[in-house]
């Protein structure tokens, strides 16, 4: 599985307003801060709105917020809120779909990977990942200790 441009560009956003606490941050301004063009920010942010991650607000004072608080928000609900539910394969998502699926042993396989990539991510909160504190460390320490 690779995250599509969008999920980056979505995560950092979201990561960005997380710092802002609870401010509306002009588009602009995350636009440049994290280095996003600014018309598929409003496209990302529109997903990320219909999700109820945040808010647009618009006119001379609007920009962008977080709807909940960034101790609410998982790293999950961003990524599928832009990539769709994660499926590592398709008889993951609908086993109707491959005859083999109910006797298939790689089926078992997608589907224990999926299950662990949603817990993952599932665990790891907004706040997890603006304290600078405790970034995250090398991949032989797990970061799921950081629910």
């Amino acid at each position: 599985m690779k995250i599509n441009r969008a999920t980056d560009y979505g995560v950092r956003l979201m990561v960005y307003l997380a710092t802002e606490g609870g401010k509306t941050v002009p588009r602009a301004e995350v636009s440049s801060a994290m280095d996003i063009p600014s018309e598929f920010l409003a496209k990302i942010a529109q997903h990320l709105a219909r999700a109820g991650l945040l808010e647009i607000k618009q006119g001379r004072m609007g920009g962008y917020r977080l709807k909940r608080s960034p101790e609410e928000i998982t790293l999950l609900e961003i990524v599928e809120a832009l990539e769709g539910e994660i499926f590592l394969n398709i008889c993951v998502g609908d086993p109707k779909a491959c005859r083999f699926s109910s006797t298939c042993k790689v089926h078992l396989v997608w589907k224990a990977a999926r299950e662990g990539l949603r817990d993952l991510l599932g665990s790891i909160r907004l706040t997890n990942l603006i304290i600078k504190e405790r970034p995250l460390q090398n991949s032989q320490e797990r970061c799921c200790k950081y629910n």
